[in-house]
């Protein structure tokens, strides 16, 4: 199970958000290439970088920021105002190894398929954040028809083979990783699911990898906050 520390992008800055409300903001860092650096040098096989402005609504694709991190080497997953093909495609040439279609993906579904035949299966992975029983979309700020498991399905039919499961009300506030519900998507629906949201301890993490069907999980606040180190979170993931 892969561990992917979060680095969420706002303004130039390393937040974190809780419930992905913008009001409610932690700055932990004012260089996001050094906070990168710092969790290459504690061992990270993956960089979760979230481009928050985008998510939110604003016209940037913090592709400078993106370029400079993947420049470091570590293979960065990256999501957060994607709102066509051509964008994941640009993001793709500055360096990300994968990007996340989260409202692009929502709205027009079929849209994923393309990416898929587009860009391949491993570049390619599907937000499905849910706020309640259905996908949220436009940065956690609305809600979709869809619940992850159908939407899920009918990506897995397309060749989506990457999902990230995010539950919207506990990302942020050290409440406790989704573990039934992630690996119940994960269970239903075929995909590689990414856990993201609530891990507030190593045994959250133990949980995840014991669930036997969780591909990796997005881990944050509790980094930032010191309650755990990225080289223990590690080790509790190959335990």
């Amino acid at each position: 199970m892969i561990v992917y520390p979060a680095i969420d992008l706002r303004r130039g800055r390393v937040v974190r958000l809780v419930h992905g409300d913008p009001e409610r903001e932690t700055v932990h860092g004012d260089d996001p290439v050094a906070v990168a650096a710092r969790w290459q040098a504690a061992g990270a096989q993956w960089l979760h970088v979230i481009n928050l402005d985008g998510a939110l609504g604003e016209a940037t694709l913090a592709l400078d920021a993106l370029r400079a991190i993947a420049a470091l080497g570590v293979p960065v997953q990256f999501g957060g105002g994607l709102r066509s093909l051509d964008d994941a495609a640009r993001a793709l040439d500055a360096g990300a190894a994968r990007v996340i279609l989260g409202t692009l993906a929502v709205r027009e579904p079929d849209r994923a398929g393309e990416a898929v035949g587009r860009f391949g299966a491993d570049a390619v992975a599907v937000a499905l954040d849910a706020r309640g029983d259905r996908v949220a979309t436009h940065g956690w700020q609305q809600v979709s028809a869809w619940t992850p498991v159908d939407l899920g399905r009918r990506f897995a039919q397309m060749g989506v083979r990457h999902a990230l499961y995010t539950d919207v009300s506990r990302d942020g506030d050290l409440s406790g990783a989704a573990v039934e519900a992630t690996a119940a998507l994960a269970r239903e629906t075929g995909l590689a699911v990414i856990a993201s949201g609530g891990v507030a301890s190593l045994d959250d993490i133990r949980a995840l990898r014991a669930a036997g069907n969780i591909a990796g999980v997005v881990t944050g606040q509790a980094l930032y906050t010191g309650i755990f180190t990225l080289e223990e979170a590690l080790a509790a993931a190959r335990a």
